[in-house]
């Protein structure tokens, strides 16, 4: 079967945007995990100034990180006028419960299960090497809307080690790290969700906070009012993940975190590991290249890698995919310690007959979007990234 969808550019102008989340309709196939703005198009902008790719992100709510890996010819540091950026479209929901919320730390970006069935995608920053984010099954324990934060003596000896030093109480405020609002975490050693102050807005999508999650202030102020406490959270690492949308099968890669780095063969095992797993156990003839190209690019943008046939689709029809299960974080957690083992030792093993095969199948080609979106987004007066 063959997949021919035409070149196209369309111009889509968003002239005011109702949240700063990007919000998603639930796939309508129920095996399906991949979702998008914009079915089959590809989605960019022009920046109608010099800028950075960081003014960038913060126009459109994305993480630092993520716009520098979909943009990795662009400087960074200056994007010139009419010069196109890359942003996400489609995405491939992390493998967990689709309830409450999940945190996927290897993507900087957490999803929230609405009951009104729209999935909510925020980015945020996460736990950097020496304070990693612990993993598991947990609940919002309370919700603290104007927190005080009251900095633990490990993290007042760091900052007077480097000429910084705090407080005991910093109040609430425009300059308090916790933001306007901040959701409590059900683990030993103050674990939340929270805002940022305005000093350090540039750091959201990075690995350098002391474990908790950091939010945009809209974004967090929108996901308080949009969860109640007991909702569950679920935070898993999974950078590389698989999917289907319209029997068409998806590989997204993202980086390791820093400390945590495979090897290209570790990740190959995995990743075809993971294949197998979305295709009943069976690794489909699918397009070598294309994989392999996601791979080493590790851009966070899904690729199609594999078509169904007609004669799989009825096949796969009588066929229910198992439910994802996340174990609870089992007190007590460690506030330094990761949870779980880093990905290089718990590789899966292959079955035999599991080898990679030059497919027949084409990859999908798109068309491209470009999107104007206005935000009244405050600028941030310092690109400190020094968190909690």
């Amino acid at each position: 079967m063959k997949i021919r969808v035409p070149f196209a550019l369309s111009v889509l102008t968003l002239l005011s945007l109702p949240s700063f989340a990007t919000v998603y309709n639930p796939p309508i196939k129920a095996r399906d995990n991949v979702v998008a703005e914009y079915p089959n198009e590809i989605a960019v902008t022009r920046a109608e100034k010099n800028e950075t790719l960081l003014d960038v992100a913060r126009r459109f709510s994305l993480g630092q990180m993520e716009i520098i890996r979909l943009n990795q010819d662009l400087d960074r540091w200056l994007i010139k006028k009419d010069q196109i950026i890359t942003l996400p479209n489609k995405r491939i929901l992390p493998d967990s419960p689709h309830v409450g919320i999940t945190l996927n730390i290897a993507e900087y970006r957490m999803f929230y299960y609405s009951t009104n069935g729209k999935i909510y995608s925020f980015a945020h920053g996460v736990g950097r090497q020496d304070w990693n984010t612990p993993l598991g099954r947990t609940t919002i324990q309370k919700k603290v809307k104007d927190p005080v934060w009251r900095p633990p003596e490990s993290i007042r000896r760091e900052h007077a080690a480097n000429g910084d030093p705090l407080p005991e109480v910093v109040p609430a405020g425009i300059h308090n790290p916790l933001g306007a609002y901040a959701l409590y975490l059900n683990l030993p050693g103050d674990y939340r969700i929270h805002g940022t102050d305005i000093d350090k807005i540039f750091g959201i999508g990075m690995q350098i906070t002391h474990g908790c999650v950091r939010m945009y202030p809209e974004d967090i102020d929108q996901l308080f009012h949009l969860v109640s406490e007991g909702t569950p959270v679920y935070i898993v690492k999974q950078p590389i993940k698989v999917g289907w949308l319209d029997n068409v099968l998806y590989v997204e890669s993202h980086p390791d975190l820093e400390g945590e780095e495979t090897t290209a063969e570790q990740r190959l095992t995995i990743t075809l590991a993971l294949i197998q797993k979305a295709n009943n156990n069976e690794l489909p003839e699918y397009n070598q290249s294309a994989l392999k190209e996601a791979l080493e690019k590790q851009n966070g943008n899904p690729t199609a890698i594999y078509q169904r046939s007609d004669e799989e689709i009825a096949m796969n029809d009588t066929i229910i995919a198992p439910e994802s299960k996340i174990p609870d974080i089992a007190p007590p957690v460690k506030a330094i310690a990761p949870v779980v083992k880093k990905a290089a030792t718990i590789i899966p093993k292959l079955s035999p007959k599991s080898k990679a095969v030059v497919s027949k199948k084409p990859v999908l080609s798109a068309k491209v979007k470009v999107i104007n979106a206005v935000k009244p987004v405050p600028k941030p007066v310092s690109t400190s990234y020094h968190h909690i």
